[in-house]
């Protein structure tokens, strides 16, 4: 589990400053999608009456929902209360917002419905909110479902664009975060076909500064050092696979290295995890998607957290989508949302120092 402090006396970032409740911190978690299982990790994680002690939690759901998957799963110990004002709160409950008219709602436990999409909007927009207003130290989202949840209000392949666009961030780093490996991709949610088009020297030159930012101010790593991952198979084997090494990513790596930075490779990205060789780095930077997500679950699966680096504000997720194929049965595991849930907490108190 991460490291995390029980005290927090006060709290904020350059642009906010947080309202506490009794020297805790706010922390805002929305339901995702309630045909999935975010609301099962949500109860199993919040049953825990410790909780408390470190902060007010405040999901951004719907009653009905809760009390139903809390009679599914037998969940005595999950106790809250339902608040439209989080401006006075008391420090030793869980609070519910209702986000959504839910009289007519239908849980479906594994199925995709347009219902449950618009449903995980309105708990991420009205959040989305509170943060704005400065309302929330930090926001934990449970998993979408990215189809059922397009709408014009949100045309985004996920969180992670969405969150950046509405708190007018220039750019925003994807990171996962284990207590092994802090991985970061200069592409995100985009098709393998155009990430070569994609790659510029700019491009991945923001995102190694996002990320040695994120590594000092959210992680308190004085002088970090962050590997390169190469994009081509060899890290291009001197041009003889591909010139993106050669031509743009080696010469933006040199250039952090003249500024003294620790800024290492590009490397061939199958012996770099082959010989485990990210032991030896305080954060990888990926060129792509899988290339970063296909270890990193491999090396954290239960315990992975999705941290969006670069906003003004604080964003934790757990590392999995909806799993439909679980959802209601009572199976899903709740250490990756728990892991979120403290890394937040732990951000808070990061940036509180800085």
């Amino acid at each position: 589990m991460y490291a995390f402090t029980r005290n927090f006396l006060t709290c904020r970032s350059k642009k906010n400053e947080f309202l506490m409740s009794a020297t805790k911190p706010l922390i805002g978690i929305t339901l995702g999608d309630y045909n999935g299982i975010g609301p099962e990790v949500i109860i199993k994680a919040l049953s825990n009456p410790q909780i408390l002690q470190w902060c007010v939690p405040i999901i951004y759901g719907s009653q009905k929902v809760l009390i139903y998957y809390k009679n599914v799963m037998e969940a005595r110990d999950f106790q809250f209360k339902t608040t439209s004002d989080i401006a006075n709160l008391a420090p030793d409950q869980i609070y519910v917002i209702n986000c959504w008219d839910d009289v007519n709602t239908i849980v479906e436990p594994g199925k995709e419905t347009p219902e449950a999409g618009k449903a995980a909007f309105a708990c991420l927009d009205r959040s989305a909110k509170d943060l704005d207003k400065g309302l929330l130290s930090a926001l934990v989202t449970a998993p979408i479902n990215k189809h059922n949840i397009q709408s014009e209000e949100f045309n985004f392949p996920g969180h992670t664009e969405y969150l950046t666009d509405r708190f007018e961030a220039k750019s925003s780093l994807m990171m996962l975060v284990s207590e092994d490996i802090r991985m970061g991709v200069v592409t995100g949610h985009l098709p393998l076909q155009e990430v070569a088009k994609t790659l510029t020297k700019e491009l991945i030159k923001e995102k190694i500064d996002l990320f040695l930012l994120s590594l000092k101010e959210d992680f308190s790593i004085e002088k970090p050092k962050l590997a390169v991952l190469g994009l081509n198979p060899h890290a291009g084997d001197s041009g003889l696979l591909g010139q993106e090494e050669l031509d743009i990513i080696q010469p933006v790596v040199e250039e952090f290295r003249a500024k003294a930075q620790l800024v290492f490779g590009p490397y061939p990205a199958d012996g770099f995890f082959g010989k485990a060789q990210f032991k030896e780095f305080d954060g990888v930077l990926a060129m792509y998607h899988d290339q970063g997500l296909i270890p990193f679950k491999y090396i954290a699966f239960e315990t992975g957290v999705n941290f969006t680096a670069g906003l003004p504000i604080i964003r934790t997720s757990p590392d999995h989508g909806t799993a439909y194929d679980i959802a209601g049965k009572n199976e899903a595991d709740p250490n990756s949302f728990l892991h979120a849930f403290f890394l937040a907490i732990e951000l808070v108190k990061n940036r509180m120092q800085a």
